[in-house]
């Protein structure tokens, strides 16, 4: 039986949050339900490991034979695995003393860590958490004639080894972790629709490999345009976990929240502070405040569930504050290929109704329809 997660806010209740990452997917999931969130994972790749890997197994033989001069470690989760890896085969101790009396280099503080979990120290750390940090200051010191080895992320193309051959260094290379397909590749360009047409609030990114799948999944899909839209005008949320998760999305026109730190609590901080901190994006109404979710309304702190024509006809309205909106343009609005004027009118009325006599939409005869907007000088 699971435990469910210790609630500790409801800031994020009527948000959905999307997850396309496979790796400790269970951990920010709980991290955003004690929130209050809804949590959907959508793996866009799978993180395969190489604990039995013949080849990563007889580069670490090749270490212990040739020790390098320079370890390089680009990830946490890889160094961690490689040091599992080295374990497993029996290698541990020898390997150990390589690691003992090498220069250790670092690409962030999570692969320093794992470096310190090992019982080793980093002689320096790329805080940035860059490759091209790490080749500029490898470079910079000069590598001419030591042997390199560089543990590498799961896509292993960072373009490291060539960068420090180019400088005179004899490189060994080796690959902890590698990604494979998607667990279900239709799960994850149904995932993308899902954020195009609006039933998701926010979209979590925790690696740049994943961003790169889930975006060209989304293109496939048709639902990439959608997805940039949606975010561009504030309707759906997307964050990264540090700026080289953002790249792949930054390089489509979807420019993510980055929080200060590249952690997952960071992350988390960051998202909950999106919807509950003081720059918040909310309305001040006859009502209250009013934070539109992909379920429902936030109207002062608390959540009401609307059907996705009503937040939609609230979305709409939300773009023009105060300002009267037609029926065409709310036509345009709805999720439904057949909407019509009736539709538009439904759905106002059904808003109505779940909102139990809290009348937030303000008919405007013959022209269409408003929010009930707090004129801010009158306040």
């Amino acid at each position: 039986m699971t435990t469910p997660a210790r609630t500790i806010s409801t800031v994020l209740q009527g948000c959905t949050v999307l997850l396309p990452v496979d790796r400790r997917s269970g951990e920010l999931s709980a991290a955003l339900e004690r929130h209050g969130a809804r949590v959907r994972v959508a793996p866009a790749l799978t993180i395969v490991p190489h604990v039995d890997d013949e080849h990563l197994i007889a580069q670490t033989r090749r270490l212990v034979t040739d020790p390098p001069d320079v370890v390089v470690a680009t990830t946490g989760v890889g160094f961690r695995g490689w040091m599992e890896t080295a374990d497993e085969a029996g290698l541990h101790d020898e390997l150990s003393a390589v690691m003992d009396r090498a220069r250790i280099v670092a690409r962030g503080p999570k692969a320093r860590g794992a470096i310190q979990q090992a019982g080793f120290d980093a002689d320096w750390v790329a805080e940035s958490e860059t490759s091209a940090e790490l080749r500029d200051f490898l470079v910079a010191e000069g590598v001419q004639g030591l042997h390199v080895a560089v543990q590498h992320h799961g896509s292993g193309a960072d373009g490291l080894d060539e960068a420090v051959e180019a400088a005179g260094a004899r490189v060994t290379s080796l690959t902890i972790y590698r990604w494979g397909p998607p667990p279900d590749p239709e799960v994850v360009a149904a995932s993308t629709r899902q954020v195009a047409r609006g039933e998701i609030d926010a979209v979590l990114f925790t690696s740049a490999p994943a961003a790169r799948e889930w975006v060209l999944a989304a293109d496939r899909a048709d639902a990439l345009a959608g997805v940039a839209a949606r975010t561009a005008d504030g309707r759906v949320l997307v964050a990264a976990v540090g700026p080289i998760t953002a790249g792949p999305l930054r390089d489509v026109g979807i420019d993510p929240l980055v929080p200060d730190r590249g952690r997952l609590g960071a992350l988390v901080r960051a998202v909950v502070t999106h919807y509950g901190g003081p720059d918040a994006a909310v309305l001040r109404t006859s009502a209250g405040r009013l934070g539109i979710r992909s379920t429902g309304i936030v109207l002062e702190g608390v959540f009401t569930a609307l059907p996705r024509t009503g937040v939609e006809i609230l979305r709409a309205l939300a773009r023009h504050p105060g300002a009267v909106v037609s029926r065409a343009d709310l036509i345009a609005a709805l999720p439904t290929a057949d909407a019509s004027g009736h539709a538009v009118e439904v759905a106002v009325a059904r808003t109505r109704e779940a909102l139990g006599g809290i009348d937030l939409i303000r008919t405007v005869y013959k022209r269409g329809y408003r929010l009930d907007i707090v004129d801010e000088e009158d306040a």
